[in-house]
């Protein structure tokens, strides 16, 4: 499913309005670096108060130093798959950079390698499909401004279950096949128990396995979720009332991310440490082993996800901008649909670095934290549980609480990009 409808999309009639309690104002407009821009909102822009700005993230974050030193992304290709796509996303993105004073991408191109996705329709799916899109586009450009963006559209729904999968592996295989991206962002994925069989699920690894082969080595990149330590049933009507958690994420083949909140001025510096999001998906698969990477940290027999975490609170949610609507509007983007997209273009920045995709980062990143390097930041307080109703009865799914080191709804922490990408780039390579 894609995962922006069970937040952002909660209810279309409101979706254009600021979102209430968020944290950080535009702040005044500052010299950017060459080719990368400031990132502030030009005056009288319309963009809501509240909602934060590229500046603002990009200076949480600690991209500035990097950018400084040319590394932008710069030579590398950002590949983002979303079913249906949007009608609107070249206009809405040259608007949203015209807004933020941000540079166009050097390459913007759009395919659908499985076939020609349907007319645009302002029915739900396709409508949440396009926000997905703009919310995936917009942010992995502004936090890799240099790099191109191929934006991967398929045909069909992906919903829960196997919908839509088969598409979206047909597309991923093309673009890994022509060496087309360095990463790969899915803000997308089903509920492990939503499959018929767990052999249908691992019918749909394909993509992964030649991603991680060493003539491509491409980084697949997948959101854990927005329904905490619960997920979607078949249905998409009730949660499970038990801890499950969803695929691709779940794939050891795939780097998972979950979500925290962050509590920013202005000027984008911390009024306190980030905390985990309350609904971000995090827990045990119960289709995969734990994979060696995880051994020193993981006390299950299971694959546990997430393995990193960004931004994706709705408290403090990001603006977007689209006109596939009658209307065109400023939006609030959320979820881990949020934080796929900025961890993929962090994962751009250091393939810059590296000279060459990284592919499978997740050894990486555990090795990463071993050593203590400077670029994870941990998080130590939040947690995943999550109510829900049961046969008429409300019910809470306990969840996971962050602490310190690893933990089923934080991972491994976030990042402090500055340092982050040239140790990731290190590490990896």
């Amino acid at each position: 499913m894609v995962l922006v409808r069970r937040v952002t999309i909660a209810a279309l009639t409101v979706l254009a309005v600021a979102c209430a309690g968020c944290s950080g104002q535009s702040s005044p407009a500052r010299t950017g670096v060459p080719g990368v821009g400031a990132g502030t909102a030009a005056p009288s822009a319309g963009v809501p108060p509240g909602l934060l700005t590229p500046y603002q993230i990009r200076a949480a974050y600690n991209l500035p130093p990097l950018y400084r030193k040319g590394i932008t992304g710069k030579g590398e290709t950002i590949v983002i798959v979303d079913p249906f796509g949007s009608p609107t996303i070249g206009a809405d993105l040259q608007h949203f950079d015209a807004v933020f004073g941000l540079p166009a991408p050097p390459s913007f191109r759009v395919v659908q390698p499985a076939g020609r996705v349907p007319r645009f329709r302002q029915t739900y799916n396709q409508i949440v499909s396009a926000v997905e899109t703009t919310l995936d586009v917009e942010w992995a450009h502004v936090i890799a401004p240099g790099a191109g963006i191929l934006l991967v559209e398929t045909p069909t729904a992906e919903v829960e279950g196997a919908t839509g999968f088969p598409q979206i592996v047909q597309a991923e295989q093309y673009v890994i096949r022509r060496h087309l991206g360095g990463v790969v962002s899915m803000s997308l994925g089903a509920t492990e128990e939503t499959f018929a069989s767990k052999a249908q699920l691992l019918s749909f690894r394909s993509a992964f396995e030649l991603a991680a082969e060493p003539q491509y080595r491409v980084t697949m990149v997948a959101a854990s979720g927005d329904t905490g330590a619960s997920g979607y049933t078949y249905s998409t009507k009730s949660l499970y009332a038990s801890p499950v958690v969803g695929w691709p994420a779940s794939d050891p083949l795939v780097t998972a991310v979950g979500g925290t909140q962050l509590d920013l001025t202005a000027s984008g510096s911390r009024r306190k440490p980030d905390v985990a999001w309350n609904l971000s998906g995090g827990g045990l698969s119960s289709v995969f082993a734990r994979p060696a990477y995880q051994d020193a940290v993981v006390h299950y027999g299971m694959r546990a996800i997430p393995d990193i975490s960004m931004d994706a609170a709705c408290q403090s949610a990001t603006a977007i901008y689209f006109s596939f609507l009658p209307a065109a509007r400023w939006a609030q983007g959320c979820g881990t649909s949020l934080a796929t997209p900025l961890f993929a273009a962090i994962v751009a920045l250091a393939d810059q670095v590296a000279g060459h995709p990284l592919g499978l980062i997740n050894p990486a990143l555990y090795r990463m934290a071993a050593a203590h390097d400077k670029g994870i930041v941990d998080i130590v307080s939040g947690s995943n549980a999550i109510a829900v109703t049961e046969h008429g009865v409300p019910h809470t799914v306990p969840g996971w609480a962050a602490g310190p080191g690893y933990d089923l709804v934080s991972g491994l922490g976030t990042v402090d990009a500055r340092y982050f990408v040239p140790e990731l780039a290190r590490a990896a390579g």
